[in-house]
């Protein structure tokens, strides 16, 4: 089943370019990246660490390099997360993820590292699988095939600019279970890689949450943040985009830093951090988990990991054009402001 699966996936990641709409009008900003999310997501879903569907995703994300240009790999690891009981006993599952990387080789050894990852949510507990969180049918729409495809935009704009820093893109796995992918890919880090890292952006949920926000590490140096959080909402603001930093409602959540994503793994060691997501930080709990109000189509306020929600199907039918709307709003953001964290030469 699993090499049936395999040729399928590559018939259909080499002819991608037969499913993209047919458009009169020029490709605009975004126009790949929610092309590369609803691909993503349809034919992947259940893309759970270590599964088949998730093996088969990196290979994709990995093939997209490729015919971008770019070197790129896929880098496995083996780790284990802890799975609950209806009884309360937990054990562990071992599981091997599939991490992609590719690079845009710059003049200078520094780099900035823009990050999003592919896996879906696997249960943790049989409560999990009460609740239709997580699984095989997952498609993760939001999250994350929303962060993996405009990571990939940004990949395709930017391969034929030259940049005095590298840039490496990194669609981690293993991000549901802590973090896994993350921490695997910092510990393979040397010191000397670690300090030649400038910042780490991490792409998260783009699409369901109400507002845009743009929050920094909690170790981010105020300079750092000055030129990378404060900057994307000076850009949003020329572009007349909507965009807000986490307001610091909650006290664990300090004003205009982040939380709960593989941005914390760099930023627990110190390096810069700059996050992306949707969601809305002064409802719920006020910590960013509550991504919008609570209605009949989010009825929690949420759709993370849920099958029914976090879907292709039902965010178009809840939320028309969003899926578009945001894609082009943070590629619109992220692009001129990579370019200037990376310092892009003209040709």
């Amino acid at each position: 089943m699993f090499s049936a699966l395999r040729h399928r996936t590559a018939a259909l990641a080499l002819g991608v370019c037969f499913i993209l709409p047919a458009q009169a009008r020029a490709p605009q900003p975004g126009d790949f990246a929610s092309t590369q999310a609803r691909y993503i997501a349809t034919y992947f879903p259940g893309r759970m660490t270590g599964t088949p569907a998730e093996m088969l995703c990196a290979d994709y994300v990995r093939q997209q390099f490729a015919q971008m240009g770019y070197q790129s790999d896929i880098r496995q690891f083996n780790s284990r997360y802890s799975w609950t009981a209806r009884n309360n006993q937990q054990n562990w599952r071992n599981v091997t993820g599939s991490t992609v990387i590719a690079a845009h080789e710059g003049k200078a050894p520094e780099q900035i590292i823009i990050m999003a990852h592919l896996d879906t949510y696997a249960p943790r507990s049989e409560i999990d699988n009460d609740h239709n969180l997580g699984g095989l049918t997952l498609q993760g729409l939001d999250d994350n095939a929303s962060g993996v495809a405009v990571m990939l935009e940004l990949a395709q704009q930017l391969k034929s600019t030259p940049t005095e820093y590298t840039i490496r893109f990194v669609a981690t796995s293993g991000e549901e279970e802590g973090s896994l992918g993350a921490e695997n890919l910092l510990k393979r880090m040397s010191e000397k890689e670690k300090k030649q890292t400038l910042l780490v952006i991490n792409l998260d949920n783009l699409v369901v949450g109400d507002k845009l926000y743009f929050n920094s590490g909690k170790k981010t140096p105020a300079s750092v943040r000055k030129l990378t959080r404060d900057r994307a909402l000076a850009i949003a603001r020329k572009l007349g985009i909507g965009a807000a930093i986490n307001p610091g409602q909650n006290p664990n959540y300090p004003k205009g830093t982040g939380c709960c994503n593989d941005a914390e793994v760099f930023d627990n060691a110190g390096i810069p951090v700059l996050s992306v997501e949707a969601t809305n930080w002064s409802l719920g709990k006020k910590d960013g988990y509550q991504q919008r109000a609570k209605s009949k189509a989010f009825p929690n306020g949420v759709s993370w990991h849920d099958i029914r929600l976090d879907s292709v199907q039902h965010i178009d039918q809840a939320l028309p054009g969003r899926i578009e709307r945001r894609s082009r709003d943070v590629v619109r953001i992220m692009l001129p402001l990579v370019k200037e964290l990376a310092k892009a030469h003209s040709r």
